[in-house]
Formats: C-alpha cells, structure tokens, sequence
C-alpha cells in the first residue's frame, strides 16, 4: 500500500490483489485456524499448545491430513471477498481522507483501517458464520458450504446468519484500524530512517507486528462472536452480557482461549497478507498507469 497520494487508487488492482492476499494467507494457516475456532466454541475443552497439537494430530489420524482444512474452501469463500473489499475500502478511504498527504495524519490512519474493516464485514459477515459452523462440524451434519447456508435459513431463519455482527463489527474495527495504523505508522518510520521505501523481509515483519497488535487487543470480541455464529451462546443474549457470563462461569482466560495459536498463525498470516497485497497492488497497477 502506497502511502496517502492524491492520486485516486486503483479499483480493480486492488480487489483482485487483496482477494488473492487473502486466499494465499488464510490457506496457508488454515489447519491453526480449525484447530484454533474448535476450541472458542468449547465451554468443556481446556486449551493449550498441547492441546491444541493433539486435536490436529487426532484430527490426522482419525480423519485424515485433508481434514486438516475442512472448511477451507468455505475459508476462501468468505476470505476472497473480504479481503478484497477491505484492502480496497482501506485504500479508498486514505485517497478521501488524505491520509498522510503533505503531513502525518495518524488519527485518520487509524480511522482508514477502521472504517475499512466495517465495510468489510458488513458486506461478508454470514459467509463467515457459515464458515465457523463448517468449521466445527461433521461431513454427516453439512456436506458442504451451501449447505451450511441452507440449512441454517430454513431451520433457523436467515437473521441466524447474522448473530455475533456486532461484537465482530467492534472488534473488526479495532483489528482493522490497529494492524492497518501499525503497519503503514512503521513503513512510514522505515521510509524516514533509512530514506527508501521496505524491502520484502520488512513488509512482512511490519505486517506480521501490525496483526499481532490488532488480534492481541480485539480477542476476547472473537470468542463471544464465534459462540453466537456457531450456537453456542443463549439467544438473545448481549455481546458484554456474553463477556461477563464467559468471564464468571469460565474464567478470565476463557476469553482469551485460542489467543496463543493466534499469535503463531497470526504473524503468518498477516505478514503474508501485507506483503502479498503490497506487491501484488504495486504490480496490477502499473498496467493502468503503463
């Protein structure tokens, strides 16, 4: 991502390069991923790291290494999109809001990856709720993501789809605008001390920082979404009400169950994302300008 220009970003270079930013990261932690979302929606399952290597490794050997990445291509499915309509919705509001153009704006850095991870959501949200549900289920309960899809609207309604939106609308906000504000404040930090623009090995380390921060601070929102996408929480329920009854029934560390897997998938992921994005982006849009 170029730094704020007053010139007007690229549309399609910046969805095809965010869609495939996504697919690329998101594929290649998607066993950690499973094996992370099995547990948030477990009120019994304690987690560890040695726990969470003997869930893949009875996954393994009960079902087999494609089990690994059972809902994965629901994964792309709602990753593609997503990412594709944030990293655009991002480069479309630092052009709008003259993100750091003439002089360093950090609080509209921040509100550029904010706003870009609510568009984002908002426009993908039941894809995700069908992907978590995939996620922790059986071949005998869904075949597949479609029928994750239908399934849920005919037995419990469409707006079933849809539960868990707000927690993930804050949290998302929060992720999106601390990874997006810590990844360019760093480019930016880089450019200004050394006078260039980062290599490979620096975008992805400031990506990989930029998304640690970001998860680390908006987790305990993750698990209280994925218990209301996958019916794990009481109807009806309020995401702080939710918060408090995790925190009192299951503990303080019930809310931040998985967060150590997020922080080896995590840096993977977002390192790949950022540095796939940067390039890609650069790349797809020099054909508009050649």
């Amino acid at each position: 991502m170029a730094e704020g220009s007053k010139r007007a970003p690229s549309t399609p270079a910046s969805l095809c390069a965010g869609a495939i930013a996504g697919a690329l990261a998101k594929t290649t932690i998607a066993p950690l991923d499973r094996t992370k979302i099995n547990f948030q929606v477990s009120q019994t399952h304690r987690y560890s790291i040695r726990a969470a290597v003997k869930f893949i490794k009875a996954t393994y050997q009960t079902e087999g290494f494609l089990a690994l990445y059972r809902g994965n291509s629901a994964t792309l499915a709602r990753v593609m999109p997503y990412a594709a309509f944030q990293f655009t919705a991002h480069e479309r509001f630092k052009y709008l809001l003259s993100v750091d153009v003439g002089e360093k704006t950090p609080l509209k850095r921040l509100l550029a990856g904010s706003l870009a991870g609510f568009v984002a959501t908002s426009l993908t949200y039941p894809l995700d709720t069908a992907k978590a549900r995939l996620s922790i289920s059986s071949k005998s309960e869904y075949s597949g993501f479609i029928d994750v899809i239908v399934k849920s609207c005919r037995n419990e309604g469409p707006l079933a789809l849809y539960r868990g939106i707000w927690p993930t609308i804050v949290g998302v906000m929060q992720y999106g605008g601390l990874s997006f504000f810590a990844f360019d404040t760093l480019k930016l930090m880089h450019k200004d001390k050394f006078d260039s623009a980062p290599t490979a090995p620096y975008i992805t380390l400031y990506g990989a920082t930029g998304g640690v921060i970001g998860q680390s601070l908006s987790y305990p929102l993750d698990i209280v979404r994925r218990r209301m996408q996958t019916g794990k929480a009481p109807n009806g329920m309020g995401v702080y009400s939710l918060l408090l009854k995790i925190a009192r029934e299951e503990g303080i560390r019930a809310l931040y169950k998985g967060l150590s897997m997020n922080w080896i998938k995590g840096p993977i992921s977002a390192g790949i994302s950022f540095t796939t994005y940067h390039f890609a982006f650069s790349y797809l849009s020099s054909f508009k300008r050649s």
